[in-house]
């Protein structure tokens, strides 16, 4: 999420929102006849979950207030530098509690992953090559290996340790063409590994796939990464 609060503060969510219920009647009990209740109601919707991210650090009845203050046409009780003073502390503590989840959930992942691979190993027909990737040969094929250079064709599906799938070729029903270069190194090193025609699966520790940075939302930090990969084709680099 971006660091900065979005701040729904607009003239027109103000306007929409002021007329919400007053604080001693329940929320439930709130008339939705009317377009207007209806359209106000949905606003409101919007403005809470836009607003989510940050319930905690947000009093509700200082929100209403201000939105009572604005309407009423009363000097707000904070002045604009005092507003954009406390939007930044607030960002600023929000960003300091993004950093320290996100180190949380960087070390059991790591955590995780280890003791994973450390009982993986142990598995018949899996083997642990000198970078600490693991791999396990599901199908051989036949012809050449590919290098690093080389673009190769592939099927493949991804998954967490805990058997949470995150993307697959298969899913989509197109196999995918890269430079072997271009990807994680445990997808650089393992697919030369193979030949045409076979059919891998590669068990990625976290420093060979995304590390700490992770990978969209579906794969966090230092997750270790499992791949079911299908080389169909090789292509060599047109050599001039």
């Amino acid at each position: 999420m971006n660091t900065r609060i979005r701040f729904a503060a607009t003239g027109i969510v103000l306007a929409l929102v002021a007329g919400c219920a007053k604080k001693e009647e329940n929320a439930s009990a709130t008339a939705l006849d009317t377009d207007a209740q209806k359209f106000g109601y949905a606003i409101g919707v919007d403005l809470g979950r836009s607003l989510q991210p940050v319930k905690q650090d947000v009093d509700i009845a200082a929100l209403k207030a201000g939105l009572d203050d604005v309407f009423a046409g009363a000097t707000p009780k904070l002045d604009d530098a005092a507003r954009e003073e406390i939007k930044n502390t607030v960002a600023r503590r929000m960003q300091e509690r993004q950093q320290q989840e996100r180190a949380a959930q960087a070390e059991k992942a790591k955590a995780e992953g280890e003791a994973f691979l450390a009982e993986n190993a142990k598995k018949p027909g899996v083997k642990t090559t000198a970078s600490g990737l693991q791999y396990e040969v599901l199908t051989e094929g036949k012809g050449e290996h590919p290098t690093a250079e080389d673009r190769v064709t592939v099927h493949y599906r991804g998954t967490l340790i805990n058997g949470e799938e995150f993307d697959s070729s298969y899913a989509r029903g197109q196999p995918v063409t890269f430079p072997l270069a271009n990807v994680i190194p445990g997808w650089t090193e393992g697919v030369q590994l193979m030949t045409p025609g076979s059919k891998y699966k590669f068990y990625i520790p976290s420093n060979l796939a995304y590390g700490e940075r992770g990978a969209g939302v579906k794969i966090g930090p230092n997750e270790t990464l499992i791949f079911e990969v299908e080389l169909l084709s090789v292509e060599k680099p047109d050599k001039k």
